[in-house]
């Protein structure tokens, strides 16, 4: 199943999805698929899985530390697959939110096939804009796979349009310029992206970047179709290896999305 079915399904029963962003292998490959499926047991949609990498210029210090770690134990492509087959079993929409070095490596058409036989959903590529994607989006068209590009405050009308047009599953609008990192408040500009966004021709448009509460969830529930939170919840797997903090956190930000709270 990929992102689409499970935000219109989420939209159905009046509220937003929730996509939740944890990294591969942190704080080791099978303790990664665990925290994961905790988090779809605690009421995610979607599960947006962070491949490491060693030079990654859009996260913030919490998930360059997690993702560093991941690599320094050893994890691999391999490893990714395992994790994506055991998330994908409980029902969640899995995507990987990877920059593109790894995948160019690995090849396109190879890590389309693979991961689509591992049951994924598809790729939020942060520092692959759509005109250079061309390789990907074949290879992901072939496989029935999402293409997930990203929007700016600072994107110009001719840029939501293309990325709008390019991507399958959902737009995802960073809600603030700079790097992810849990923040008090979200920005203001967000409402406005995503009615741009709309304007321009995308269908589901998902908003993250500083999203910690489940306050801040149902915020952006009244005008957006997904909430994405990611350095929360590493907070919490970080702080409580338990996985009952990050199950709270995640029940929180669920209810919130949702239009539970």
């Amino acid at each position: 199943m990929g992102a689409a079915e499970k935000i219109d399904a989420a939209k159905a029963k009046g509220g937003a999805a929730f996509i939740a962003y944890l990294p591969a292998g942190y704080p080791d490959v099978q303790a990664s698929a665990d925290a994961a499926i905790a988090v779809v047991e605690s009421g995610a949609d979607i599960i947006e899985l962070g491949f490491p990498y060693s030079d990654p210029g859009m996260d913030g210090s919490l998930i360059q530390a997690a993702t560093h770690e991941a690599l320094s134990k050893g994890f691999k492509m391999k490893d990714l697959f395992g994790i994506v087959e055991q998330v994908a079993a409980t029902g969640a929409a899995v995507e990987v939110m990877t920059y593109i070095n790894p995948i160019f490596r690995y090849g396109f058409d190879a890590f389309a096939r693979d991961f689509k036989n591992a049951g994924g959903a598809g790729l939020i590529t942060p520092d692959l804009i759509p005109d250079e994607a061309d390789p990907w989006i074949e290879a992901a068209d072939r496989y029935d796979l999402d293409k997930i590009f990203l929007v700016a405050p600072s994107s110009r009308p001719e840029r939501l349009k293309l990325v709008a047009d390019s991507c399958r599953g959902f737009v995802y609008a960073a809600s603030t310029m700079g790097v992810t990192g849990a923040r008090s408040s979200v920005d203001n500009r967000a409402r406005e992206l995503v009615a741009d966004t709309r304007a321009h021709g995308a269908e589901r448009v998902c908003v993250g970047l500083g999203v910690s509460t489940g306050e801040q969830a149902a915020e952006i529930a009244e005008y957006a179709d997904g909430v994405i939170v990611g350095s929360a919840l590493i907070e919490a797997l970080r702080d409580d290896p338990s996985l009952a903090r990050l199950r709270a956190l995640a029940s929180d930000i669920a209810a919130g999305a949702h239009g539970e709270g």
